[in-house]
């Protein structure tokens, strides 16, 4: 190719990806449906958009590093110490079952159907066992089920990307040391392969850490670090072993996750941007590589698989993970109707079999085409019956608001407890001792956890919170707090207004309208509070009195609508107020 035609092709690739995913998130609808036509597509009406003519023998690679970097940053969400509670033990058994019935079922099914030796079978089997957060997170964020079944869902989703990927990359070895001659031989190289990974990945992030421990240095080099070092080290394992950096990967980031000392920035703003990128360049490339002929004998037998790992297999593993447990049974039935495939099966079905047709392992060649039609039909499947489905069962959150008030003073558990009487879920987290106990003394539900540590993670505490109301008495607090929570709600986001003559170093100077307007600050209404100051909740009929100051407005339907110096709700029949008045 000359110059010109790489230098088209580049740039098509990377506007395809970002222009996808920005359409997808302006239809609502996950980013796969857009990016895999748009790929498919360009690789079939252009030359240009070609990866492997592109790029080569440099494709391949390019690709495992790119995959161990998604892995590594999926790893980095297993902290296992919040894998904890009711849920715990369906989590785990998603994971483990689903794995082992999926490799079972589609392996046997994909030996005859789709004319492949055992060996690609069990191969494309255990590709189709990922699912992963990207996919699932933002139909979940569409549907939006039970605090519980989102719950479980973004742990499996989260869980099982980095197993998925052990599993793949472990089966891959497997499979070509099956091919080589000699059990004890093959053995020794799957073995040998597994050991240069886990090991590796070991290694790797006992230097990160030290490194991240010892040197004081600056939350966008520490991200920098990160990177190089899970490249370096994924990069030094597939020159030894062809494919040992994913496991290389998906081993330093749960490791990474879980050792001692050691506090990860919670939000990566540079390392999500890049994933995010990856993942649309991964998508469009790789369905580029995705010919009209490689279909035309694949399309029906893959249908047929997908209709056996929909209506059987999926159904099957949330039933028994469910078994002896108190998941409802409707439940059960929305967890086996929320298994789509995503960015890991591709990267990895790509990685993989191009290495495995190489070897001349019979069906090979299947494997990448088969699984672009399983996610293809996966994620257009749930994506257009999930709502739906999550209706007819009953499984769907409450649309009343669910507030999270921070902060524990007198007045705020007097707020609590008018919003309580209005009709609303509320949920309050302190972290003075004191203020937790006049929570808890005063019956209301206390959020567990440390707020900024868990608000980001996976099973947060945040989970269907609806909006959070910012009241410490700590005003550079409820301003940074505001800041770093601003994206892990779906509502909104507010904190008081400091006073008039706050010296804090944030407070004064971080954007957002403040609650109540600017007059009525922190300690204005601490100071009415004391005076003798009460929330109170009436029905809205008739104007407020000359002593009352409307705080909030509660519609019939459980909505909760603030007042702001720029939002001034207009009460109807039927709202509930919730004032300050004083006596």
């Amino acid at each position: 190719m000359t110059a010109d035609q790489v230098y088209v092709g580049l740039g098509l690739i990377v506007v395809l990806a970002v222009g996808s995913q920005l359409l997808a998130s302006r239809l609502r609808v996950p980013a796969l449906l857009v990016l895999l036509p748009a790929g498919f597509t360009a690789g079939a009406l252009t030359d240009d958009v070609d990866p492997q003519r592109l790029l080569g023998a440099s494709f391949s690679p390019l690709v495992s590093l790119a995959v161990a970097v998604i892995l590594y940053d999926a790893g980095l969400g297993l902290d296992l110490k919040r894998l904890k509670g009711h849920n715990r033990r369906v989590v785990i058994r998603l994971l483990w079952l689903g794995a082992l019935l999926t490799v079972v079922s589609a392996a046997l099914f994909a030996v005859p159907v789709l004319d492949m030796s055992a060996q690609a079978a069990v191969m494309l089997a255990a590709i189709l066992v990922v699912s992963g957060p990207t996919v699932v997170g933002p139909l979940l964020a569409f549907v939006r089920p039970t605090e519980r079944l989102q719950r479980i869902l973004v742990w499996e989703g989260s869980l099982i990307d980095p197993v998925g990927g052990i599993l793949g990359a472990l089966v891959f070895h497997g499979v070509l040391a099956g091919s080589r001659p000699g059990f004890g031989s093959g053995l020794g190289h799957f073995l040998a392969s597994a050991a240069l990974g886990v090991g590796a990945g070991a290694v790797g992030a006992g230097v990160l850490w030290l490194v991240l421990w010892r040197v004081r240095i600056g939350e966008e080099l520490a991200t920098s670090v990160q990177l190089a070092a899970v490249i370096g080290v994924a990069a030094a394992c597939d020159a030894l072993r062809d494919d040992t950096g994913l496991i290389s990967a998906v081993v330093m980031g749960m490791a990474m996750a879980n050792l001692p000392g050691l506090e990860l920035p919670t939000r990566r703003p540079f390392f999500e941007t890049l994933v995010s990128l990856i993942i649309g360049l991964l998508f469009v490339s790789i369905s580029a590589t995705v010919t009209p002929a490689s279909l035309r004998h694949v399309v029906l037998p893959s249908l047929a698989l997908v209709a056996l790992l929909v209506l059987v297999t999926r159904p099957l593993i949330a039933h028994l993970a469910a078994a002896r447990t108190d998941v409802p049974v409707r439940e059960r039935w929305f967890v086996g109707w929320m298994a789509p495939r995503g960015i890991v099966a591709a990267a990895t079905a790509s990685t993989f079999s191009a290495e495995l047709a190489a070897h001349h392992i019979g069906g090979a060649e299947r494997i990448l085409p088969a699984t672009f039609v399983v996610i293809v039909a996966t994620v257009m499947l749930y994506g257009l019956t999930a709502f739906p489905v999550a209706r007819r069962l009953g499984v769907l959150r409450s649309a009343r608001s669910r507030p999270l008030l921070v902060g524990g003073a007198p007045w705020a558990v007097d707020l609590a407890c008018a919003l309580r009487t209005a009709g609303l879920d509320v949920l309050m987290w302190a972290g003075a001792d004191e203020e937790r106990a006049r929570i808890e003394a005063a019956g209301l539900e206390l959020a567990p956890g440390e707020l900024l540590a868990s608000a980001e993670g996976i099973g947060m505490v945040l989970e269907g919170i609806t909006d959070v109301l910012l009241l410490t008495g700590e005003d550079d607090f409820n301003a940074l707090a505001s800041l770093t929570l601003r994206e892990s709600v779906e509502g909104t986001v507010r904190r008081l207004a400091p006073s008039a003559a706050s010296e804090g170093a944030v407070a004064p100077y971080a954007g957002g309208e403040p609650l109540f307007g600017a007059g009525l600050t922190r300690p204005e209404i601490a100071r009415k509070h004391a005076a003798g100051a009460r929330v109170v909740t009436r029905p809205a009929a008739g104007p407020p009195a000359p002593r009352e100051q409307v705080l909030f407005v509660v519609r019939p339907q459980g909505w909760l609508v603030p007042v702001t110096d720029n939002e001034r709700p207009e009460p109807v029949p039927g709202d509930t107020l919730v004032l300050l008045r004083e006596p």
